[in-house]
């Protein structure tokens, strides 16, 4: 029986879309240490690649959204590596703004970075995974908001519940050679959290609010891509991995004045 108490990706090729930050690149560094080697892409050179005991990411300049940009990605990473092994869909986003408001462009504009540029990613990862004869991995990284209201990002949420549809049914299309997995994060602590949930005052009450007590770290949707993506995970395809720590607590817990102990 193989071996597979042990996740080593020696020799495989990671792409990690929107890595050079926050969960990204978490990620990234998560696939350098298992020994992958790991591109990543974003729309400007980060300051600092995603870097583990001197192994860096290769950072390639690329717009998910505009497909010609996407050609040059995927054919860099042919030419340069010959193959590759996982591609997550990781980049995305959205700022709070008003649904009753917001104009017809700028919700397109959401919809087009958070759900077509992750199918058309996932579809030219597939195309180049299908020549391979240990096919590939699909990870597309969702999020909480499409379990749940997105009050202030209500297109976001929906271009995430979409994903959730897009996995099931790539999960069919690019079967057997190519699993599709998506993994959807709760509430993270990034270096932008403060644009989410204030100073580090707030930071601590938000994660009150959690059962776990914490928001998760970057690293924690990194292992989960890391299980995704390896021979462990060999069963997964077509279905969501939801890390949030134990959701949130309901919030007429709070507000109900009945005796708990009547």
């Amino acid at each position: 029986m193989q071996d597979r108490n042990l996740i080593d990706f020696t020799g495989q090729v990671a792409l990690v879309t929107g890595g050079t930050k926050g969960i990204g690149a978490g990620i990234a560094r998560s696939f350098l240490e298992v020994g992958a080697e790991v591109v990543i892409c974003g729309r400007s050179q980060p300051e600092q690649l995603p870097e583990v005991d001197g192994r860096k990411a290769h950072f390639v300049a690329a717009d998910v959204r505009d497909s010609t940009s996407l050609d040059a990605l995927f054919a860099e990473i042919e030419s340069r590596y010959g193959r590759l092994d996982v591609a997550v869909n990781n980049a995305g986003g959205s700022p709070a703004v008003d649904a009753a408001t917001v104009s017809p462009r700028f919700s397109e504009s959401i919809i087009r970075l958070n759900l077509l540029a992750p199918l058309n990613v996932a579809q030219k990862a597939n195309a180049l995974m299908q020549k391979q004869e240990g096919g590939g991995v699909v990870l597309f990284i969702g999020s909480v908001s499409a379990h749940r209201p997105s009050p202030g990002t209500a297109a976001y949420g929906a271009a995430k519940a979409g994903i959730l549809s897009l996995v099931k049914s790539l999960a069919v299309e690019f079967a057997p050679k190519v699993r599709v997995v998506s993994v959807s994060p709760g509430l993270i602590h990034t270096e932008q959290s403060q644009l989410h949930y204030g100073d580090e005052a707030g930071i601590r009450a938000v994660s009150q609010t959690i059962p776990a007590e914490r928001m998760g770290d970057p690293e924690d949707i990194g292992r989960a891509c890391l299980w995704a993506a390896s021979p462990m995970a060999s069963y997964l395809s077509g279905t969501d991995v939801l890390l949030h720590g134990g959701g949130e607590k309901p919030a007429f817990l709070n507000a109900s004045n009945a005796d708990a102990n009547g």
